[in-house]
């Protein structure tokens, strides 16, 4: 028996930086955007290059592991070199790998700006072609499933995987990406009905109930079937509801921010954590925070995600309060 298997993308990431990169803004008469640019014609010297493991739904269940929970991974891995080397990673990390190989495996190259953000540039490979006939159902015996965002085949499946955790009694996190939020909408809305812990940030929520204030939308998405949902607001903090009441926890005041991929993988992965810990919800919220400022004080999602002895012995010591006010 599992305490948690995860479902979503695996990926070898490359991150990329280079001095020459600039930041533009654009600004429309609805909307602003800030785009990273390069020189057109031109050979970049590169200045720093890591390779890492990624994918959220790798990172999650690396997560998991990590915190001490039982985890497997359902999701398609390449036979090829990348392959290979994400199977010795999962492997290293204690997380079982329950699903499917195919031929080519996920690749993410990560362009990182000047000012620490970063733009994604994501070859899929086999991550969106599982089939339902090829997951081993002897081995979906877990407490929880924790499902990321999916496309293709591999959303059908993982609608599949929503309504037998639904027949058999296990809970459902879900914590879709805006990609699936704007181009499988009815997918996402459909598995809301199956979902126990909602996490977004706030705007996905908005791309799929409206710009209203971040209470009412999770006002909204609560009618569709989730009954705790948290919404990550960056530099806002997170507004979470469970029960009747509303929380809200604020990032520290001063926080290095080297790169923040990963960062909302390992808030929804280790507030759900806390949960199937059955710890109280003011300190799961706690974990969850700690866990992402870990992650976006170094390059990879994976890197900085923090054991159960080392993140209790932060959020022991941490001292901010969460606010707690009736819904």
């Amino acid at each position: 028996m599992y305490d948690v298997i995860t479902m979503g993308s695996n990926t070898l990431d490359i991150f990329v930086h280079t001095d020459q990169s600039e930041i533009i803004g654009i600004r429309s008469k609805t909307k602003k955007e800030e785009l990273i640019s390069y020189p057109v014609g031109t050979k970049m010297l590169i200045t720093k290059l890591m390779h890492n493991f990624g994918g959220n739904g790798a990172n999650t269940a690396v997560a998991f592991s990590r915190l001490g929970l039982k985890t497997a991974y359902l999701g398609k891995i390449g036979k090829d070199t990348n392959g290979r080397l994400i199977l010795q990673s999962l492997k290293k990390e204690g997380v079982d790998f329950i699903g499917a190989r195919g031929l080519e495996s996920g690749f993410s190259i990560i362009l990182d700006s000047i000012e620490h953000d970063r733009t994604i540039l994501t070859y899929k490979g086999c991550n969106n072609e599982l089939k339902f006939s090829e997951v081993k159902k002897a081995k979906l015996k877990t407490r929880w499933f924790y499902l990321s965002t999916m496309l293709g085949e591999s959303l059908r499946t993982m609608q599949r995987i929503a309504e037998y955790a639904h027949g058999n009694n296990i809970r459902v996190a879900f914590n879709p990406s805006a990609t699936m939020l704007e181009n499988e909408t009815r997918a996402a809305i459909n598995l809301l009905r199956y979902t126990d812990v909602l996490v977004l940030n706030k705007e996905e929520a908005e791309s799929l109930v409206g710009r209203d204030p971040p209470e009412v939308n999770i006002k909204k998405l609560l009618v569709y079937g989730p009954s705790i949902v948290a919404l990550t607001q960056g530099k806002e903090g997170v507004l979470a509801y469970k029960d009747g009441y509303f929380y809200t926890v604020y990032p520290k005041k001063k926080i290095r921010v080297v790169e923040s991929t990963g960062a909302g993988d390992a808030f929804a992965s280790t507030l759900t954590a806390g949960l199937i810990m059955n710890k109280p919800f003011e300190y799961c919220l706690r974990m969850a925070v700690n866990n992402a400022e870990s992650v976006i004080s170094y390059h990879g999602a994976q890197n900085l995600l923090l054991s159960r002895r080392k993140l209790f012995e932060i959020v022991n010591k941490d001292k901010r309060r969460v606010e707690k006010r009736k819904a």
